[in-house]
Parts: structure tokens; C-alpha cells; sequence
């Protein structure tokens, strides 16, 4: 199967920025949604945003009007760009694929310093 490799995290400040990818093989990134998903440290894993090969999105409302998810087809990659981030966004960031998230990526850290 098709495999998915997370990139971008890192330590960032209270309102700083980042951007994280998702490289995808051409298969799977074509014809599946996508989507991020984060676990903290001693919660439940969260879904943060998807995506539909047609370019659907959608957010959680925590993240609602500072992510953006986005992808290109181009280079197989899926990004999700991260404003305004807080301590509350610490957390192993995700990306998943397929009608049943099938697909998973190992995770990149992201930590928000206070």
C-alpha cells in the first residue's frame, strides 16, 4: 500500500506559524480524501481538517479560521498551514488517507511554546 510521510513540525511561539506536508504516492493522493489529524499528550486522537480530491474542505471548529488545508496534485503533497498557533496545538500531527483512513503517516510533533 501506499504510504504517507509526514514533515514540518517543530517549536514554534505562542502565534508564530508553521506549515506541515504530507507526501503521498500518486495512487492514493488522486483518488482519495485526505486529512490531518492530531493527538496531545494524554488525549484521544482529533481529526483538524480533510480534504476531497476535488478540493472540499473542512476544519474543526478549534482550528476554524487559522489552518488552512490544502493540496497539490502536482506533487502528491498534501500541506496544512498553521497560523496563530497556540499551546493548545501541541501535538503529534498526522495525516491519513482513503475512504476509511486506511492510510497513515507516522506523525510529526508540533509544540507551541507559552
Amino acid at each position: 500500500q501506499a504510504q504517507l510521510v509526514e514533515s514540518g513540525g517543530g517549536l514554534v511561539q505562542t502565534g508564530g506559524s508553521l506549515r506541515l506536508s504530507c507526501a503521498a504516492s500518486g495512487s492514493i493522493f488522486s483518488s482519495n480524501r485526505m486529512g490531518w489529524f492530531r493527538q496531545a499528550p494524554g488525549k484521544q486522537r482529533d481529526v483538524v481538517a480533510v480534504i476531497t480530491p476535488a478540493g472540499t474542505t473542512n476544519y474543526a471548529d478549534s482550528v476554524k479560521g487559522r489552518f488552512t488545508i490544502s493540496r497539490d496534485n502536482a506533487k502528491n503533497t498534501m500541506y496544512l498551514q498553521m497560523n496563530d498557533l497556540k499551546p493548545e496545538d501541541t501535538a503529534v500531527y498526522y495525516c491519513a488517507a482513503g475512504r476509511i483512513y486506511e492510510y497513515w503517516g507516522q506523525g510529526t510533533q508540533v509544540t507551541v511554546s507559552s
